[in-house]
């Protein structure tokens, strides 16, 4: 049970910064607060997390690229919660000292699908999120986050938004057929997948990921020829052994000037 339901917040720093790097007050570069949204119909409730980051300063999404924290989320300390589920609008594509990150700026609004363990009861949401926010330095940091969601509630129109703001799915985008093949490499694999998908915008990036976190993907190099949209990423794992890769636990999104397409699996080049 929470102590209380009042909304509380705390930020902490994990780590200190680089010596060189001037101190940063943590709470000048990012607020947070649930928004407590509404019960749905179905006896879901959408809730969400706001992010205010200041000028200049970017937060991650759920694949960071190729430097970057992607966001965990402890929903544990909740009462009347079966499941919790983060719904990602369509991230920003960042080139910092060329690396390519994936994230957010300004005003974030990460929608929170709860299932209640019992329908028709208020919610009591707890959660410790940890993120990276990042300027020319990185910030580990840790938020404390707790919210009454009563059964009642209105719709919260920066909720709407973030919801609208949604990768395509593979039908609305025309996805056709959605080949892998992967060779041996010295230290895990390369995965090369071939996606018959229309042109979403004149200049394309693809994310490939994994549902093992201990497996680290490069990040995806992205060419088209026609209709057809080429990606090839390196799966290593962390002892550069041998490992199962089951291609229904790949993911894919394309993404170009604001636009996403959401690629669940693939089938076998054979």
């Amino acid at each position: 049970m929470m102590t209380s339901l009042k909304t509380f917040l705390t930020l902490a720093v994990l780590m200190a910064l680089p010596a060189a790097a001037p101190a940063q007050n943590v709470a000048d570069v990012v607020s947070a607060r649930l928004l407590p949204g509404w019960r749905m119909e179905s006896g879901r409730h959408m809730a969400a997390l706001q992010l205010k980051l200041a000028p200049g300063w970017k937060t991650y999404w759920r694949a960071p690229g190729d430097a970057g924290k992607p966001p965990s989320f402890d929903w544990s300390g909740s009462g009347n919660v079966a499941a919790v589920a983060v719904h990602w609008p369509v991230p920003h594509v960042f080139d910092q000292g060329g690396l390519r990150t994936l994230g957010y700026a300004g005003d974030v609004v990460l929608p929170v699908e709860i299932t209640p363990a019992r329908d028709g009861e208020p919610i009591a949401l707890e959660g410790r999120i940890e993120i990276g926010v990042c300027e020319d330095i990185c910030v580990p940091v840790t938020l404390v986050l707790g919210q009454s969601l009563p059964a009642a509630g209105g719709a919260d129109g920066a909720i709407r938004a973030a919801l609208a703001d949604r990768p395509m799915s593979p039908e609305e985008a025309g996805v056709g057929r959605v080949v892998c093949r992967t060779e041996p490499i010295r230290d895990g694999m390369r995965l090369t997948v071939e996606m018959d998908l229309p042109r979403i915008a004149p200049a394309e990036d693809a994310v490939v990921e994994f549902d093992d976190p201990t497996v680290w993907v490069s990040e995806a190099n992205a060419t088209r020829t026609g209709g057809r949209l080429t990606a090839v990423a390196e799966l290593l794992p962390a002892d550069a052994a041998p490992f199962a890769l089951a291609r229904q636990d790949l993911r894919f999104t394309v993404l170009g000037a604001g636009r996403a397409v959401d690629i669940k699996g693939c089938t076998g080049a054979g």
